[in-house]
């Protein structure tokens, strides 16, 4: 009997153990079940993280090419602008420059003319408007207009010989093409 009871009390233990163990593994499902919602959770966030960090990276992009758009045109509609008023000045130098190689008795109206024409070109030079060399260079149909063709055994082909009308540009917009005879 008391083998029995023994027996009883072994099958009683180790039903209780299994349940113990049931119970255990239940609980570690339970948590490890809670555990992969955790890290589901997480990483959904760390991807929706990435993704917001991706858009971020992208509207910063954006925005730096659109400051540096917006500042080309800025520029570029600077001297733009600018070109067109020069142009319509242009002619007014032109003829600041005849009356310096006018001659003129009167040496202080001469030098009086010298000065306007040299500061009027001063501030030219100041906005970034320079003059077109042309005058023994080579001819370049895209800073010079050919008005005549002489021959000169003195220059070679396609040099610009006499100018008569200066040439400006600002940047690398030309604002009026120098107009000059080529030799040869």
């Amino acid at each position: 009997m008391e083998d029995e009871k023994k027996e009883q009390s072994d099958a009683i233990k180790n039903d209780s153990q299994e349940e113990n163990i049931n119970e255990n593994m239940k609980i570690e499902k339970q948590e490890k079940t809670e555990l992969d919602i955790l890290n589901e959770k997480i990483e959904q966030q760390k991807e929706e993280l990435d993704s917001r960090e991706d858009r971020i990276k992208r509207l910063m992009a954006e925005f730096e090419n659109f400051k540096k758009r917006s500042n080309k045109e800025r520029a570029s509609m600077y001297n733009s602008v600018l070109g067109d008023v020069v142009i319509k000045l242009l002619p007014v130098l032109d003829n600041l420059e005849k009356a310096a190689e006018s001659n003129s008795q009167d040496e202080q109206y001469k030098n009086g003319i010298e000065l306007v024409m040299k500061q009027f070109k001063d501030v030219l030079k100041d906005n970034g408007v320079k003059e077109i060399e042309a005058v023994g260079k080579q001819f370049d149909p895209t800073y010079h207009e050919a008005v005549s063709l002489v021959e000169d055994s003195s220059l070679g082909a396609k040099i610009v010989k006499e100018e008569y009308r200066k040439g400006y540009m600002i940047g690398d917009r030309v604002l009026r093409h120098s107009l000059v005879v080529v030799a040869n």
